[in-house]
């Protein structure tokens, strides 16, 4: 999948999977702003058939995004397509996880989270790994 036209149809088909995922992520936030109690069991069956989809791509999509950056810039300029396929997977992923990270969190203002799947507290400090290696790299 090293060739620019391989690695452009893979992420044709990767964005394709983003872009059902965002879509059924956008569903979930439409549901939880409109209504009290939100009935999220549509989109819990579609984000669960997707999950595992979207856990496959990621690691191709980095290997694509590494083979993309290993070509010459000659190789580039004929291929500019892969290089916005790139990008475009890249802000699509990001859009999706900051919007499920505010599902997440409107789903536990409205107590539909249950107590053992609560996110750690630590998650919710953004420097919480970079604290721990200066604490432990003063020693």
């Amino acid at each position: 999948m090293y060739h620019p036209r391989e690695i452009a149809e893979h992420l044709r088909s990767t964005l394709s999977l983003y872009r059902s995922l965002l879509t059924v992520v956008e569903s979930e936030s439409a549901e939880l702003r409109r209504s009290e109690p939100p009935d999220l069991k549509g989109n819990a069956e579609s984000k669960k058939g997707l999950l595992p989809r979207l856990v496959e791509s990621l690691d191709p999509l980095a290997k694509c995004r590494s083979a993309w950056q290993a070509t010459g810039p000659a190789e580039r300029a004929r291929h500019p397509e892969v290089g916005d396929l790139v990008r475009q997977n890249q802000d699509l992923l990001m859009k999706i996880l900051l919007l499920d990270r505010e599902n997440e969190q409107a789903l536990l203002r409205h107590g539909l989270v249950p107590a053992r799947e609560l996110p750690s507290v630590n998650r919710q400090r953004p420097h919480f790994v970079s604290d721990l290696y200066r604490r432990q790299g003063t020693r």
